[in-house]
């Protein structure tokens, strides 16, 4: 492909929506956005039940909108619809069904990105994917006879369900505590004592909603097998008690972006987590992070929406042009006037 992009943003979720939306607000000519789904937003997709509320703020925590996307309360099909609004635009390019593999810049300052299939080039690059790969399995087998109520995500999951969560991180706190709020019976277990590497946000979650009975902890105890009881998941445990429930849930870790961060030149710290600054720059010039990865917890729609519009008049401060679009913003929002402006 012969096109340099202006910007290239991997991952269609809200952070990669919001900075192609914001870019596109403010004048620049040639956006492109790639995921390896098949579609923008393939967690709100494949996680969400339908007609799921999708609110504004996150877990009471309100979010003032600091962009140009007048993101509201909905639910999980009118937030869809409005995404595709958002990407129905010509300036912004989509390539789903494609992965990434590979990021690096030529002799010229331009990134270069690889995928299975083709290439393209960019101008910057902003990554926004999401923090887990492949998830890590339990070392005992599962019966096949019951794999279809073992998950390692939050897929098919329903109201009304007797759930075991399986881990100690922040991905089992949160999996747990959003369970629970969707009137199922949680139980989340890990094998330690204590919570080790859980944030405080999550922690104080976890222990409110226990305290509320809202979930129940079950520490220090660790599973051994599991069995099929009668078309139900049955746990057996390494205290000599056995519960039996609709589904369980792995959150025992997994590939998470650090091996792609570190690929791509992004330094990480201690955590896996890429280093950036107040405007998401990472170290390599001209490449930022935004979403899921630049989140210490889980966050909401608009906290990613503003990483776009941050990153965006960083990069334009960066090339000298943030003054010369300001006509070109005048222009998008009269001919948008769905748009806060």
């Amino acid at each position: 492909m012969n096109t340099t992009y202006d910007i290239a943003i991997i991952g269609g979720g809200p952070g990669g929506i919001g900075t192609a939306v914001e870019a596109a607000v403010h004048g620049v000519e040639r956006i492109l956005l790639i995921d390896k789904a098949d579609n923008h937003s393939s967690t709100i997709r494949k996680f969400y039940k339908d007609n799921k509320r999708v609110d504004k703020d996150w877990k009471g925590q309100t979010v003032e909108i600091e962009g140009n996307i007048p993101f509201m309360d909905g639910t999980k099909e009118t937030t869809l619809d409005f995404f595709d609004q958002l990407l129905d635009y010509e300036k912004i390019d989509t390539a789903f069904n494609t992965e990434v593999e590979n990021i690096q810049k030529d002799e010229n300052g331009i990134f270069q990105i690889s995928t299975a299939t083709q290439g393209f080039k960019a101008k910057a690059v902003v990554i926004t994917i999401g923090k887990m790969g492949k998830p890590n399995k339990p070392s005992y087998r599962i019966p096949p006879s019951i794999k279809e109520f073992v998950n390692f995500n939050l897929d098919k999951c329903s109201e009304g369900e007797k759930i075991l969560v399986v881990g100690g991180g922040n991905s089992a706190a949160e999996y747990a505590y959003e369970l629970a709020d969707e009137n199922n019976i949680i139980t989340l277990v890990y094998r330690k004592d204590e919570f080790t590497r859980l944030n405080p946000e999550n922690e104080d979650i976890l222990y409110q909603y226990n305290g509320q009975e809202k979930l129940r902890l079950r520490l220090g105890t660790d599973i051994i097998s599991l069995e099929n009881e009668h078309g139900k998941v049955k746990v057996n445990f390494d205290d000599g008690y056995y519960t039996i429930y609709d589904r369980i849930i792995y959150a025992i870790g997994g590939t998470s972006p650090v091996d792609f961060l570190k690929k791509v030149g992004i330094q990480t710290d201690d955590k896996g987590k890429p280093i950036y600054d107040e405007h998401y720059r990472t170290n390599v010039k001209g490449m930022y992070v935004a979403g899921d990865i630049a989140f210490n917890t889980g966050g909401s729609i608009v906290t990613a929406l503003n990483h776009g519009y941050h990153i965006v008049n960083s990069y334009l401060k960066r090339t000298g042009k943030i003054y010369a679009y300001t006509d070109k913003v005048e222009e998008y929002f009269k001919n948008n006037p769905e748009f806060k402006h």
